[in-house]
């Protein structure tokens, strides 16, 4: 005690000592003080910078109606079987080559719908160009998947336009394109139907051979001819909701093997990712995490641990789940992992990975320390408090502001629609969350700051981003459960500098699929990878975006294809989008359309 009142008494006379010096250097203080708080009062409320400013002006305003979207997703309202709460997926890829983005939404059923004659299609939108779509599903003949779940994009046969698979309760489709606006359901022709419920997808060259490959994750082991009855009802926080996944069985998941001709053969027990234990699998992305040339795949399971397959090189898989750290949270638990992105948020060069998650149980941010290693940075990135209250799904490392740092979105709303009859939770409908990377390895969460639609309440799942307008910034589209989807615009993202890069593969796959692309400006140094699928069941822009802030000039584009061949490019410039074939460079340049800026 006696050393306690020492301390405290030194330090209330160095206070004192500080004090008499502050008065001396400003013996005028409190007089100045009052006059700058009468002058700052004075300012005109232009002076200050709004949120908007602080923010660099950035909005995503909501252009869906506009736009020409009339999609409605279908399913049903009381969610009394868990395979009702889980659909919405949704694609952005440029079907017919014109440059332009269109948007593929997927439907789902009801068990009402089952047993009627008007199911509701998944639909896909043509992209006009001048800021409207057309519904063109029908021509396409992109409508009928049954109870769909989510998509990916892929060429799979190499032939230049990009083809389709859709993921259901089961069978799944694979529609491939006819590079005249229709598609052709190939699915049994392809021996790629899995007639499990299926959930995330990528198509993925997984032994380099120039082909793509399928990459199929399953949930549970769900028969709507058998419909699960338990003798007491399942509760959650005291109310009586759906089902599962826990105490349902779950289901194995796929991995088909492209054969060159056209069909494709299921080596998932040969390979090693058969996941004979049956977890949960969702959200699904493949990347090359060790930087050892053979791309791997990370599925997210929901309520069970995570799966990081490295690929041996060998046409095998091993699961370093949990040796990477990858598996569970920091606390050694699993969680209700559910959307999934890859990006370097911190610029060291490595891939970070992060998963959405149910609510009160913070979504993940797995930060690589190295090969095949990673930790649980959610807490100190400051990105899981925020998520607590929230049900995340379609998500995605992207920079919304063009300064070059990764910043990060999630799309939430609940899987039970009787929290609201409890006031549970953030209530079943709930507004999104956008964090702003401080480059500092911490983010902060401003979506109230870039518009009213980012706050709005929904039940969203899916998302996927790209620039719709080819206006230099990146845009998204998100799918809601059981009702419209929102296109948002991003308005203001490119008052920075950007690049787009399309890669075309010749002796690898025709998107470069699992190209690593490094850009460099100056001091900044970014790298990305080309990949299918990610998000919520979902698939974004192959076309890869780095921001630039004001940066004019890019120094060096370098990219190593699948194949191993590198390519480098020098002296490019910036705010336009860029063709580059696998071997003969940049052989198309389009700058960015301007008269779409907003």
């Amino acid at each position: 005690m006696r050393i306690e009142r020492l301390l405290q008494a030194n330090i209330l006379r160095l206070n004192q000592a500080r004090r008499r010096v502050l008065r001396r250097a400003f013996g005028l203080w409190p007089f100045t003080f009052c006059l700058l708080l009468f002058a700052f009062l004075l300012l005109p409320s232009g002076w200050l910078p709004s949120a908007q400013t602080a923010n660099g002006g950035v909005r995503f305003t909501d252009i869906t109606k506009s736009a020409g979207l009339t999609f409605k997703h279908r399913s049903s309202p009381e969610k009394r079987y868990i395979v009702e709460s889980m659909s919405g997926g949704v694609a952005l890829f440029d079907y017919d080559n014109d440059g332009w983005l269109d948007i593929y939404l997927v439907n789902s059923l009801t068990m009402e719908a089952l047993q009627s004659a008007t199911p509701a299609p998944s639909e896909l939108y043509h992209n006009n160009g001048d800021g409207t779509f057309t519904n063109v599903t029908a021509t396409a003949g992109v409508g009928a998947v049954g109870w769909g779940m989510g998509v990916c994009v892929g060429d799979y046969n190499n032939d230049g336009w990009d083809d389709l698979y859709v993921t259901c309760l089961g069978p799944n489709h694979l529609l491939k394109n006819n590079g005249n606006g229709t598609f052709t359901d190939v699915t049994t022709s392809a021996d790629v139907k899995d007639p499990r419920w299926s959930t995330g997808a990528a198509f993925v060259d997984y032994d380099n051979d120039g082909y793509l490959d399928l990459f199929v994750a399953n949930y549970v082991d769900f028969d709507i001819h058998k419909l699960p009855v338990n003798e007491r009802p399942c509760r959650y926080r005291g109310i009586e909701v759906q089902c599962g996944p826990r105490g349902l069985r779950g289901a194995g998941d796929t991995l088909y093997h492209n054969n060159g001709d056209g069909t494709f053969t299921d080596v998932s027990v040969k390979a090693g990712v058969a996941d004979p234990q049956g977890y949960y699998g969702l959200g699904v992305v493949c990347s090359d995490f060790d930087g050892d040339g053979w791309v791997d795949i990370f599925v997210a399971n929901d309520a069970t641990p995570n799966f990081l397959y490295h690929n041996n090189g060998d046409g095998t898989f091993k699961d370093l789940g949990f040796v990477s750290g990858a598996a569970v949270n920091e606390n050694g638990g699993e969680q209700a992992c559910m959307g999934v992105t890859v990006g370097d948020y911190d610029h060291d060069g490595r891939f970070d990975l992060f998963a959405t998650n149910f609510s009160q149980e913070y979504n993940v941010l797995y930060r690589s320390t190295g090969k095949n290693l990673f930790t649980d940075s959610s807490y100190a990135a400051k990105v899981a408090e925020a998520s607590l209250p929230y049900v995340g799904w379609g998500t995605k490392f992207f920079d919304y502001d063009n300064d070059g740092w990764l910043d990060l979105f999630v799309a939430n709303g609940h899987v039970y629609p009787q929290v609201d009859q409890a006031g549970l939770d953030a209530g079943y409908r709930q507004r999104k969350l956008l964090h702003k990377n401080n480059r500092d390895g911490t983010f902060t969460e401003i979506a109230a700051q870039c518009g009213d639609a980012l706050m709005e309440k929904r039940v969203s799942r899916g998302v996927a981003f790209g620039d719709i307008d080819n206006d230099g910034d990146v845009d998204m589209i998100v799918n809601d459960l059981d009702g419209a989807p929102q296109l948002l615009r991003n308005d203001g993202g490119n008052a920075n500098h950007a690049l787009l890069i399309k890669t075309l593969g010749t002796t690898c796959n025709r998107d470069g699929i699992g190209a690593r692309v490094k850009v460099v400006s100056g001091d900044l140094t970014q790298v990305d990878e080309v990949r299918s699928g990610a998000s919520y069941l979902s698939h974004h822009d192959l076309r890869l975006h780095f921001g630039l802030e004001k940066r004019t000039k890019i120094d060096l584009v370098e990219i190593r294809w699948p194949d191993g061949r590198l390519e480098k490019l020098e002296g490019l410039g910036v705010n336009r989008i860029i063709v580059v074939k696998e071997g003969k460079g940049v052989i198309e340049q389009t700058a960015f359309n301007r008269a779409a800026a907003k």
